[in-house]
């Protein structure tokens, strides 16, 4: 294998702006800016959404009820039966 090709792998800390929130995962990511957590310094890099902020992952999530193709099809000849 090639030697220095790989980008280095670290923690880095990920903030969620919208909920005031750090994630410190593993990346490749390269940034100049470091946070200090728990002690530890870690690249940091801020993020507007993740799971903790995103609707989905967080059960607020609004679903609308615009029927599609198949539901105006079932619909539609749903009840007929041959």
């Amino acid at each position: 294998m090639n030697k220095d090709i790989h980008p280095k792998y670290q923690q880095v800390a990920f903030h969620d702006t919208s909920v005031d929130s750090y994630i410190v995962v593993g990346s490749t990511l390269q940034t100049d800016k470091t946070v200090e957590l728990n002690g530890k310094v870690y690249p940091y890099f801020a993020i507007e959404v993740s799971s903790k902020s995103h609707p989905f992952y967080t059960g607020k999530e609004s679903i609308a009820t615009q029927d599609g193709r198949v539901a105006k099809f079932n619909n539609r000849f749903g009840s007929i039966k041959s």
